[in-house]
């Protein structure tokens, strides 16, 4: 197997812009932070690397999971703020601040983690499970006290995925099944689409008159 992390620029005519090394088995996670400064990985040798482009070795080195990691997200609203899950020997979601390599917090889910997935909207966050019940929880942020709790997949629950307004989550299991999840009423969407009162200038006047003979 291939344990590196290759970085390619597509644009230029030799794209490979470099080579990190920093695994011994494979990697199984990869995620960019939200500013594009960090990379980060895990591995099949329950390793987590926090990498940089300016260098080629990792920035920090964590040995804390107890399985693979194949989980990873970063917080979109608090830079490096990073979540980690391990596999079905270590169940634990983790989050570590990248910029000083430390440990914030650690839960035990009772399950594999498979995908994580931070609310786009709310301060929770949503985690995708295998052994033993291929459930999808949705956590609130940052007490980690668990808001809901979705079954449905036979197998795995591999990737996670949410709508723009938030409401609709989609995930993808080893079932080799797409399911839609209702999380949150649209409340925000039925009030964009109200009227709203606005004083009409002699154009906006013209408008709203032409719309009402259509109508």
């Amino acid at each position: 197997f291939d344990s590196t992390i290759r970085n390619w620029d597509v644009r230029a005519r030799e794209p490979l812009v470099s080579v990190f090394s920093g695994h011994a088995g494979e990697v199984c996670g990869l995620k960019w932070s939200l500013d594009g400064k960090q990379l980060a990985s895990g591995g099949n040798d329950n390793v987590l690397n926090i990498w940089e482009m300016t260098q080629e070795t990792p920035v920090f080195t964590i040995e804390e999971h107890l399985s693979a990691v194949k989980a990873l997200s970063w917080c979109p609203w608090q830079p490096y703020l990073l979540a980690t899950g391990g596999g079905s020997a270590d169940r634990t979601i983790k989050f570590w601040n990248t910029q000083t390599g430390t440990l914030l917090n650690s839960i035990d889910t009772e399950s594999q983690v498979c995908a994580l997935l931070w609310n786009v909207h709310r301060k929770e966050l949503i985690s995708s499970h295998g052994f033993s019940k291929n459930q999808i929880c949705t956590w609130k942020y940052p007490t980690m006290t668990k808001t809901a709790e979705f079954t449905g997949h036979g197998a795995r629950v591999l990737h996670l995925a949410q709508s723009p307004d938030g409401c609709t989550l989609i995930s993808a299991g080893a079932d080799e099944k797409l399911k839609f999840w209702s999380l949150y009423t649209p409340i925000e969407s039925v009030k964009k689409t109200q009227p709203v009162a606005v004083k009409a200038s002699a154009g906006s006047r013209s408008i709203r008159s032409s719309m009402n003979m259509i109508r």
